[in-house]
């Protein structure tokens, strides 16, 4: 019956969960081959998949305790049994099996639940299972245990005074057993019976279960006819009771698998006048431990991989439990055209998710890109938002975080080591030199490597053994031809240095003569940066990674990274890079930082990943704000017409960061310098320069429209703002279409500053959304630019000059004209003039160059000049920048 029971409910569970497969590992500490297949045999029966673990007789508790630990972080096994001797039951051993993976039930935690009455969230042991089952009705009788002790002794008390009886318990040599036995209704042995307790001393009638390990026989009877007493054992009865068990953790096991409302404990914050530095606010707040975050927003214990006290990757296996999970409202941080000093895009994203979650309590997840050391160390000073709306602790968010920026950089210049390798190999080798090397003969044998079979594909060569390729497919296969003036890819590093920004290869004497001009870029301008942003999964990435286009060869046709062989080198190089890192706001609210491509020379989006994992963990009714770089007409569009059609996410809707510096800049202030104090027009009340600045936001805000989004503009409120500069670009923000516009003060107030956005931002997400694109990807490359330059940026018109065209006609003619565009251009002015502040119009845009970045999967124009190095300022941030050699504290990070 019991059996059949459990293989019908695990038979149930299986229909809803196709994917199935139970597995029970079972610790064994001796040679009873009877328990081993008994518990074989009815978990065949069930349909559950037993691993016995045999460990030989004489084990110590600590190699007992290791196996089972390693067995705790199995996530293929879901259930975790014991058969010891009963010398190794110790607290030490039971207490080692997680609770969650406990189907015997003897750990503390589960034990603990049992006595407290918590029957739905605990196991009863199945010793103890199978003693209820034999004892028939035991209301108002008396039980005797006898030698029944630790773990089952206390979790069978509990049980049977639940049911009425009256339990008492002695052991074999108590001098009161033989009264005890004379009175027992039922008696349970938990070991075998001495001999010298002759079986007249129980009370004629009563029944007799014996629990000693090892007996799996039915029944035995002691022959005495003034004594019809028989003894029933659990045996194989506690077996089946332990496969029920294994499928009852089953089913726990899937609900824990299913969303669940989070059980979020926020940090409370006491922001204090005046505001202190970023660092030291950091530093005051102490922050979760990751791993308690984790659990709280529904992460289990195999999906997140801890970096120290506060930071964790997050597995990209979370996508595949909660596929069924609904998903959240998605909203997108944009901002006007900033000033040098930039406009709180960050702050703003993380003050509002502080205010949804901390203070209205609906479940929200903030997503950041990672900065780059570049900027960290030369102007900007780190990028956790701040005051008191940042991400914490705020050193490790600013460097190094989890290593990703280290691996892109490996991985890009692992690439440009492989593309001059291979030039210079096969400019001084011949065919049947670079065959050799290339399919080398290995212990008498020569094959192909999986990447070689699939560039043999791509030629049409449909063999498999090195040995049959004719000449003519031997040059084919060797020789990929790279015109070096083609080489589009350079080498990349994490550090604003202008002097590589065109520099000399190939000078050394070993490179026989093969010099060429080239560059490095910033690590975030890499290529590998935005598939990293835009991919979906790890065989997403891989073949987007393989479709990297670096040079042309001699023939005009593109020459990827596949054709160097390079691909799955890449993927491993960026198989952590690839899961987003979970933190914390000050406020103990969950933050993904991931990805961090530029957003004047890439898209400027945190990672699609990120995006996608956040709004299954929120649930249908929360909220995910992710953060788009530099204004609405740079990062904004991107992210609708790059990212959006990456992901197949809809936002819901647009939130505008202005403040009253960039509006006034705007509306014909002075020019705003990074490092410089600002000028009297920008401390002081001018309203005038607040009215005819708004025509920028104004502009940002029609841009906005024109994807059918709601918008919500955020007015990053300054200390010295005046309440007439507020209200009144409160009021021509929502006269110009906004769906509102809300002044904010959570840089100096944390989440409750941005109460009133988040009221905002709630209400407009419920709002009908014509969500639309800009253009379709069938136009022409040239006519795509056009759209953008006139619909977005106000241009009359563009202008190719003849190498931007002579790209184009290549890219349409090699197949990459379907692809959308990524406009490099300065996110100072909305024109391609930095100079030109408010809205300019009537300007012609032109397009110096298009590149393509095909494993990303977009063409890139570039507008006017655009460095994709930039270089240190007089005084970098780095003078600030200290660490105490006593603490190990980073002092003077912004």
């Amino acid at each position: 019956k019991v059996t059949e029971n459990a293989k019908n409910s695990l038979a149930s569970l299986r229909r809803g969960n196709p994917l199935l497969e139970p597995t029970l590992a079972i610790i064994q500490a001796h040679n009873d081959r009877l328990i081993q297949e008994a518990n074989k045999n009815f978990a065949k029966e069930i349909g559950l998949r037993v691993i016995h673990i045999c460990l030989p007789e004489g084990s110590t508790k600590d190699e007992i305790v290791s196996e089972i630990l390693r067995l705790n972080e199995d996530p293929n096994v879901q259930g975790l049994a014991l058969d010891l001797p009963e010398s190794l039951y110790s607290s030490k051993v039971l207490n080692a099996v997680k609770p969650e993976k406990d189907v015997d039930g003897l750990s503390s935690v589960n034990l603990g639940r049992l006595v407290h009455g918590d029957v739905c969230d605990c196991l009863v042991p199945p010793t103890v299972c199978a003693v209820m089952e034999l004892l028939e009705d035991i209301g108002g009788k008396k039980v005797l245990l006898v030698g029944v002790r630790g773990a089952e002794g206390a979790a069978l008390q509990s049980v049977l005074r639940r049911e009425g009886a009256a339990v008492l318990s002695c052991h074999w040599k108590a001098p009161q057993l033989q009264s005890e036995l004379g009175h027992a209704d039922a008696v349970v042995f938990g070991s075998a019976k001495p001999d010298d307790v002759p079986v007249s001393w129980v009370k004629p009638g009563a029944t007799i279960i014996s629990c000693a390990h090892g007996l799996l026989s039915e029944k035995h009877n002691y022959g005495q006819q003034n004594n019809p007493a028989a003894e029933k054992t659990v045996g194989s009865l506690a077996v089946a009771m332990r496969m029920q068990n294994m499928v009852k953790n089953m089913e726990r096991w899937i609900q824990s698998q299913q969303y669940r409302k989070w059980d979020l404990h926020c940090l409370k914050l006491q922001p204090l006048s005046p505001v202190p530095s970023d660092i030291e606010i950091s530093r005051a707040q102490s922050p979760k431990a990751v791993d308690v975050l984790a659990k709280e927003i529904g992460l289990l214990t195999d999906e997140i991989e801890i970096y120290g006290q506060t930071k964790a990757k997050v597995r990209l296996s979370l996508l595949e439990r909660l596929k069924d999970q609904p998903d959240g409202k998605y909203v997108l941080v944009a901002g006007i055209t900033p000033t040098p000093l930039g406009e709180g895009k960050s702050t703003v994203t993380v003050g509002l998710v502080q205010a949804l979650t901390a203070h209205l309590n609906i479940n929200s997840f903030a997503c950041l890109r990672q900065p780059s050391q570049g900027p960290t160390f030369g102007v900007k000073g780190g990028a956790a938002g701040g005051g008191y709306a940042q991400v914490i602790p705020m050193e490790e968010f600013n460097l190094h975080l989890t290593g990703d920026i280290h691996a892109i950089t490996a991985a890009n210049n692992l690439v440009a080591a492989a593309i001059d390798a291979r030039i210079l190999h096969e400019n001084t080798q011949s065919d049947k030199s670079l065959y050799n090397r290339l399919v080398p003969v290995v212990n008498g044998m020569r094959g192909f490597s999986a990447i070689q079979l699939a560039r043999l594909r791509r030629l049409g060569i449909n063999k498999t053994d090195p040995e049959t390729l004719t000449e003519e497919e031997i040059s084919k296969f060797v020789r990929l031809n790279i015109d070096p003036s083609t080489i589009t890819w350079q080498r990349v590093v994490d550090t604003n240095d202008r002097f590589l920004r065109k520099i000399t290869v190939g000078q050394a004497n070993t490179e026989k003569g093969f010099v060429r001009q080239a560059q490095f870029d910033i690590a975030v301008a890499s290529e590998i940066m935005a598939i990293l942003a835009l991919t979906t999964s790890l065989q997403d990435m891989k073949e987007r990674l393989g479709k990297m286009v670096v040079a042309n060869d001699q023939k005009g046709e593109p020459v990827t990274a596949e054709d160097l062989g390079v691909t799955g080198a890449l993927a491993v190089l960026m198989k952590d890079a690839i899961k987003p890192t979970l933190m914390q706001t000050l406020e103990g609210t969950p933050v993904f930082v991931h990805a961090g491509p530029f957003a004047n020379i890439a898209h400027g989006n945190s990672s699609v990943l990120a995006d996608k994992i956040a709004l299954k963990l929120v649930g249908e009714k929360g909220f995910v704000v992710t953060e788009a770089g530099f204004g609405a007409d740079i990062g904004m569009e991107k992210f609708f017409n790059i990212k959006c059609r990456a992901s197949g996410l809809v936002p819901s809707v647009v939130v505008l960061v202005a403040t009253v510096r960039a509006l006034k800049m705007h509306g014909g202030g002075p020019n705003v310098t990074a490092g410089a104090p600002l000028k009297k027009e920008y401390t002081e009340e001018n309203l005038q320069l607040v009215a005819d600045g708004c025509c920028n936001l104004q502009k940002q805000i029609q841009i906005t429209q024109l994807f059918g989004v709601p918008v919500v503009v955020a007015l990053n409120v300054f200390k010295t703002d005046s309440p007439a500069e507020v209200d009144l670009v409160c009021k021509i923000a929502k006269e110009s279409g906004a769906f509102d516009a809300v002044p904010c003060n959570h840089w100096s107030a944390g989440g409750r500053g941005a109460i009133k956005l988040a009221q905002a931002v709630e209400k407009a997400a419920n709002q009908k959304n014509s969500f639309k694109y800009l253009y379709s990807l069938e136009l022409p490359i040239v006519e795509k630019i056009r759209i953008i330059a006139q619909k977005v940026y106000g241009a009359q018109d563009i202008e190719l000059s003849p190498v931007a065209q002579s790209q184009v006609d290549r890219y349409s003619r090699q197949g990459f004209g379907n692809l959308p565009i990524c406009m490099a251009k300065t996110h100072l002015s909305l024109s391609h003039q930095p100079e030109r502040k408010g809205v300019p119009t009537g300007f012609i845009l032109p397009i110096s160059d298009v590149r393509a970045s095909i494993g990303a999967g977009f063409i890139y124009p570039l507008v006017g000049t655009m460095s994709t190095m930039p270089g240190l300022p007089t005084r970098p941030c780095f003078y600030d920048i200290d660490l105490d050699p006593i603490t190990e504290q980073v002092k003077g990070l912004f």
